[in-house]
């Protein structure tokens, strides 16, 4: 027996051009689903298609996909139904973590691209899928969210912020959706070395790596594996969940 088998499945994984999305993309592929690999960089969405087929077979596509926009999203969507013909996987994993700037140094337009991409943009591609997956009860929805939404980190308070609301999210449309054969889980990382990190001060950084009882980061490749078993129809009977992977830094 294959635990895990995504055979004939398709999954649509945002922010995928690169880090943890990359890692993702990779690992539902070598399980066998046909990958949307989306992202706003859709010439790295290419490439990184490209590397998968060559190691998985025909199984990835790239798709450009703006999360900040409903139609941007709508239109990714369709071309992932148009061009596979179902959609059974949905992984949000765009996000930013914004400047790490105290509250009164943050300005609108910081904490608004924050939310745009981390929780709107969540908004946006579970209400596109939804339809889908309820008209063929079946369905398995991963929010990316963080440690950040469950603990807060200094000088992170719109990360911080929207990243408790995807937690929120997740629990309430996984009771909108409990009947209908949809999963809806999130996995909850610690700092993971991504290139999202160029965005914090080496300061900010060893803040978080000196919390995880582990003393270390995180690998993409760690994520995609908790990732991978929400992902799969072994997931049936977990729905609503946040799954830490935070070398044990958060352990509720």
């Amino acid at each position: 027996m294959k635990f895990f088998d995504l055979s004939g499945q398709t999954a649509l994984v945002t922010g995928a051009a690169r880090g943890i999305g990359e890692a993702i993309a990779r690992r539902l592929a070598a399980a066998g689903a046909h990958v949307a690999v989306s992202d706003v960089d859709l010439e790295g969405a290419r490439l990184i298609a490209a590397s998968i087929n060559v190691q998985a077979g025909p199984q990835a596509l790239a798709v450009f996909l703006d999360v900040t926009h409903y139609g941007s999203v709508k239109a990714a969507v369709a071309e992932v139904l148009e061009r596979t013909g179902r959609l059974d996987i949905l992984v949000n994993n765009a996000g930013i973590a914004g400047r790490a700037v105290p509250l009164w140094e943050q300005t609108d337009e910081d904490w608004q691209r924050v939310m745009a991409i981390n929780l709107t943009g969540v908004f946006h591609c579970c209400r596109a899928v939804i339809p889908h997956m309820r008209e063929r009860r079946y369905g398995r929805i991963v929010n990316i969210a963080s440690i950040a939404g469950k603990e807060g980190n200094p000088n992170m308070t719109a990360y911080s912020a929207s990243k408790a609301g995807v937690i929120g999210f997740t629990k309430a449309l996984a009771k909108e959706v409990a009947l209908d054969g949809i999963c809806v889980n999130a996995v909850t990382p610690a700092v993971v070395r991504t290139p999202i990190l160029e965005q914090l001060t080496p300061a900010q950084i060893e803040y978080m790596t000196s919390r995880i009882p582990m003393r270390r980061t995180g690998t993409p490749e760690e994520i995609a594996a908790v990732v991978h078993f929400l992902a799969s129809p072994d997931c049936s009977f977990v729905t609503g969940q946040v799954y830490d992977a935070s070398g044990g830094r958060a352990t509720y």
